[in-house]
């Protein structure tokens, strides 16, 4: 199952995701957000449990919790929505005539 992690610290890492949810069940992959220009986290992050039993007792036992001086948001993570292709630009910004 796949789980949405929320409100997140921005020192929190992939690592510390994994751990903090490995005391509820096998943790198969643990994501932290980062912005692609920056590199810097966006403060939410996404957890693959192998088990929905222990998902989603990590759920019922993490959401509000407080973690790194923040309470997260923890919950069933939605499908991705599919958007729109992004346009390319026109760069260079001057004006022909």
């Amino acid at each position: 199952m796949n789980v949405y992690v929320g409100n997140l610290s921005y020192s929190t890492s992939s690592e510390d995701l994994r751990e903090l949810f490995s005391a509820y069940g096998e943790v198969t992959s643990a994501n932290v957000i980062s912005d692609r220009d920056s590199g810097r986290s966006k403060g939410f992050g996404f957890v693959e449990m192998a088990n929905a039993e222990e998902a989603r007792t990590a759920i019922s036992k993490l959401n509000g919790a407080e973690v790194s001086g923040r309470n997260i948001t923890v919950n069933e993570a939605r499908p991705r929505e599919e958007r729109a292709p992004r346009r390319g630009g026109f760069g260079g910004g001057r004006n022909r005539y």
